[in-house]
């Protein structure tokens, strides 16, 4: 009983959080992963048991190519762009600007919109009009002598494009972990290399990045799980278009429009695990980490 009264206070006060994570997130994986294994291709009839075979069949369309190659496009510009920018402004405000507290606010302040809201807006600022019809970013360039682009309806760049927003939403976050990460190296670390005959850009360089990469891996996993399961801020820019179709996008097509809840189950299935192997090594990672510390 004594035992009992040390843990079972906070075991019956996270019960309930245990129990609905167990439900609604595992429990509903779980019924995912069992559709997907079924033959039910329609909303009347119970479908049967047909193992993997659905995974498989999945390859065989040329849709789900497509959005599969969108969304790999879209992660790399996604991912690359947001932790370049985030980096250069966290370098920037770690320099100690004038009205830093200002500026850190203003980059942050997309963050808190949501991916809906802004898609609305960029929808309009990468409006494929031109000439006489543009207006958002191509009226600028228009106006400035540069050339008009088809943003994200150019067959061949139209995901790069799409990017831009995530980009431009999530890169002050990006900022936010890598000013405190170089606020977290020690001077001392830094004065050491310089007296050992360091550049500005040598300190960087050995000192400072080094002690930086557990941050750049969180942010990329962070980017990583977001860009892979991308929904609304397609959705919000162009619709549920092919041209910038994504596995988010083809699986609410394929339940809601197509009403084939086994195709959508296995989609569904495929963005669960793309993400875990984002998410899973980083988990063994930092269970690693603090058995060693």
């Amino acid at each position: 009983m004594r035992r009992a009264r040390t843990w079972l206070p906070g075991l019956l006060l996270v019960a309930p959080s245990i129990v609905a994570i167990g439900v609604f997130v595992y429990g509903m994986l779980g019924w995912n992963f069992r559709l997907a294994m079924t033959d039910e291709h329609d909303e009347v009839t119970e479908g049967k048991f047909v193992g993997l075979d659905n995974f498989i069949s999945l390859w065989d369309q040329p849709r789900w190519h497509i959005s599969v190659n969108h969304a790999i496009v879209f992660t790399i510009v996604f991912v690359l762009g947001a932790l370049v920018l985030g980096w250069l402004l966290a370098f920037l405000m770690e320099k100690g600007i004038r009205g830093e507290g200002t500026f850190r606010a203003i980059y942050l302040f997309p963050m808190a919109i949501s991916f809906v809201a802004t898609g609305i807006v960029w929808r309009w600022l990468m409006n494929s009009g031109m000439d006489e019809r543009a207006v958002g970013l191509n009226r600028l360039f228009d106006a400035i002598g540069l050339p008009q682009w088809q943003w994200f309806r150019d067959p061949d760049w139209g995901m790069a494009a799409m990017a831009l927003p995530a980009v431009w939403q999530m890169s002050g976050y990006v900022m936010a972990l890598f000013l405190a990460g170089f606020r977290g190296v020690p001077e001392e670390l830094r004065e050491a290399a310089r007296v050992d005959g360091c550049t500005e850009w040598g300190v960087y360089r050995h000192v400072v990045l080094p002690l930086l990469r557990p941050v750049t891996l969180s942010a990329l996993i962070i980017l990583g799980h977001i860009s892979l399961k991308v929904f609304d801020l397609i959705v919000a820019v162009s619709g549920k278009q092919i041209i910038t179709d994504v596995p988010a996008v083809f699986m609410w097509v394929a339940v809601f429009d197509s009403h084939d809840p086994a195709k959508g189950a296995t989609i569904a299935s495929y963005i669960v695990l793309s993400v875990a192997i984002f998410v899973i090594p980083y988990l063994v990672w930092s269970v690693r980490k603090e058995r060693r510390t």
